[in-house]
């Protein structure tokens, strides 16, 4: 019988399997990705209570392990299929010659995960935020963006990304985890609704940013999707309620580029 590995993990992304043996397809980052490898996901332990940073093995405990993203079939195949990056899963894995697939998996929160690379355009507030950062003589830093109505409606993370690294890169494979700044919002919000959190490196500057949106559903989060074409935002909503806005949240979220955030607020 195959050992089990069961608990609550984050889906960190969904990626064709890296040659690990170094392939001549690697790319100029060194991913070493091939467009026709099988696909897995990347997880990550997922923490329910506050996470002690500084404690002996907290490192250890956001290291990804990988899952078979294909090959599933019945209800399986369709939970395995409908898994998004982001997504916090209640999972049961077994291991094969050192290869994990899922047993049983049921999604408990939607939290999303977006990706993009040599972005043109970045926000106003993260290019302040990185002046501040950098004349301070830090490599990475935080604020907390604000709505028009001065409510906090984000958490922007800005890491450096020296010539020769890959910050980008080391995010999105898991090696730098994203993990902590998420459950960090979440320790500090009142609500458990799902976030978006928008990983972005821009053309223009020498950093990456990690924007954990506080609601997934809100108009920044739209706002962000449209900007950068990382999904459905505003446009698709406007489209499909005729263009009626909701109440509750006209006018009420920036897509943060206004210049109301807090002082820079150290990580």
């Amino acid at each position: 019988m195959d050992p089990t590995t069961s608990g609550r993990f984050r889906v960190h992304d969904r990626r064709p399997r890296p040659d690990i043996e170094g392939a001549d397809g690697a790319s100029a980052h060194g991913s070493g990705e091939s467009a026709d490898a099988p696909e897995e996901f990347v997880l990550v332990e997922h923490a329910e209570g506050p996470i002690d940073l500084t404690a002996p093995d907290a490192e250890d405990r956001f290291d990804p392990l990988f899952a078979t993203a294909e090959g599933y079939g019945g209800d399986l195949a369709e939970r395995a299929s409908s898994l998004e990056p982001g997504f916090v899963v209640d999972a049961t894995l077994a291991w094969t010659d050192g290869s994990a697939r899922f047993v049983e998996v049921d999604v408990v929160r939607e939290s999303r995960f977006r990706f993009a690379d040599g972005i043109e355009g970045m926000f106003e507030a993260a290019v302040d935020a990185w002046r501040q950062i950098r004349a301070s003589g830090e490599a990475v830093g935080s604020i907390t963006t604000r709505s028009n109505d001065g409510d906090p409606n984000g958490a922007l993370y800005l890491f450096a990304d020296a010539p020769g690294g890959d910050t980008f890169g080391d995010l999105r494979a898991g090696r730098i985890p994203i993990e902590p700044l998420v459950a960090r919002v979440n320790d500090s919000r009142t609500d458990d609704g799902p976030r978006e959190v928008f990983v972005l490196r821009p053309v223009e500057h020498d950093f990456v940013a990690v924007y954990v949106v506080f609601d997934r559903d809100g108009v920044l989060a739209q706002t962000m999707r449209d900007t950068y074409d990382l999904g459905p935002g505003l446009a698709a909503g406007l489209d499909a309620s005729e263009f009626g806005a909701p109440a509750d949240e006209e006018h009420t979220e920036s897509d943060g580029s206004d210049d109301d955030f807090d002082a820079l607020d150290r990580l």
